[in-house]
């Protein structure tokens, strides 16, 4: 199996990962750190999905999907932390002033997991990041050590994996989810 990293610039390959199996229902499409809380409210049922189809339209594009072959079977969301409540979340602390990318969501499609798709999907958010010149990627996993994390929640990523990629611890946060501390880790893209 061969994974490829491509920009999410294919709404309906978005949809796949990210859209609810009822066109109604209010899922979160990857919305709730990318716009204000306000605004994450009042966008209801379609017309999430219609702000998201617009977000692929643009440039850049909300984040990057992995691919085998032609089926879409991960997302990743990236972005830069100005244009996202990290800019201004208390619990997550600004290590300095450099003009960071966020990376704070990655979705692997059932069937799809244990194969590595993740690991592609984090490598693809940081060769994104850098080719719209971010200086640094940060992203705020799960620290769960060997504990398992509820695959709902794990959406954050964890810190292992991060590690992996070559990404450094660079601060604790007061953030909690799903039990479990965030931290944010950080690669430099100088």
């Amino acid at each position: 199996m061969t994974i490829d990293v491509r920009p999410a610039s294919v709404f309906e390959d978005v949809r796949t990962l990210l859209g609810p199996k009822s066109p109604g229902a209010n899922v979160c499409w990857c919305l709730s750190y990318r716009i204000p809380s306000r605004l994450n409210n009042e966008l209801r049922g379609p017309a999430r999905g219609e702000y998201v189809a617009e977000l692929c339209r643009t440039g850049p594009p909300p984040g990057v999907l992995a691919y085998d072959g032609d089926e879409p079977v991960g997302w990743a969301a990236v972005a830069p932390r100005s244009d996202t409540s990290f800019a201004r979340n208390r619990k997550i602390p600004h290590v300095d002033d450099l003009p960071v990318w966020s990376l704070w969501c990655i979705r692997v499609r059932p069937g799809h997991r244990k194969k590595g798709i993740s690991h592609a999907l984090i490598a693809g958010a940081v060769e994104f990041a850098r080719a719209h010149g971010a200086p640094a990627i940060e992203a705020y996993p799960l620290d769960n050590g060997d504990a398992r994390v509820d695959l709902t929640m794990a959406y954050a990523g964890l810190r292992k994996n991060f590690e992996r990629a070559g990404f450094t611890h660079a601060a604790d946060t007061t953030s909690v989810l799903a039990g479990h501390p965030r931290v944010l880790m950080r690669l430099d893209l100088r």
